[in-house]
C-alpha cells in the first residue's frame, strides 16, 4: 500500500489526505492563515516543497502558493471530479498535496494557484531552518 511506511508518523487525517487523496474541509487547516517567513515541507517525508514568500491569500480555504520549489512536486491529470484538474504530489514520497489551477487572474507572477491541504504539510519558521 502506498505510503505505508509513513502510517505511524501521520495522524489518520494526514494519512487520508496524503495517501488516499482526501481533501480537508475548507478553512479548517492550520496553515491557511499563516504568513510568517519559513518553509513548508511534506508531512510524510519532510521534503521541502514551498517557500513562504510564494504563499498568498486566495480566500479559498486552503493554503495557496503561486510556485513550488523546483523539482519537489509532480503533476498528474486528475479526472476524479468529472472535470480535468491537475493534481500535485510530493516527488519524493508520492503523497497527495492538492491541486494547481491556472488562469484565475490572481495578481501573482505565475497566474497559478497551488491549492494545498494543510494536513499534507509541516511548517518551519525561517528562524528555525
Amino acid at each position: 500500500m502506498a505510503g505505508e511506511q509513513y502510517r505511524k508518523k501521520l495522524t489518520d487525517a494526514q494519512y487520508d489526505v496524503l495517501f488516499n487523496k482526501a481533501t480537508e474541509t475548507p478553512f479548517s487547516g492550520e496553515y491557511d492563515s499563516v504568513f510568517r517567513p519559513g518553509i513548508y515541507a511534506c508531512a510524510a517525508c519532510g521534503t521541502q516543497l514551498f517557500e513562504s514568500d510564494k504563499k498568498f491569500d486566495a480566500h479559498c480555504g486552503w493554503p495557496s502558493f503561486y510556485d513550488a520549489i523546483p523539482g519537489r512536486v509532480t503533476f498528474h491529470a486528475d479526472k476524479s471530479m468529472g472535470v480535468e484538474r491537475t493534481e500535485v504530489t510530493c516527488t519524493h514520497c508520492g503523497g497527495h498535496l492538492g491541486h494547481v489551477f491556472a488562469g484565475e487572474k490572481f495578481p501573482t507572477p505565475t497566474d497559478q494557484r497551488y491549492c494545498i491541504n494543510s494536513l499534507s504539510l509541516t511548517f518551519t519558521p525561517s528562524d528555525q531552518v
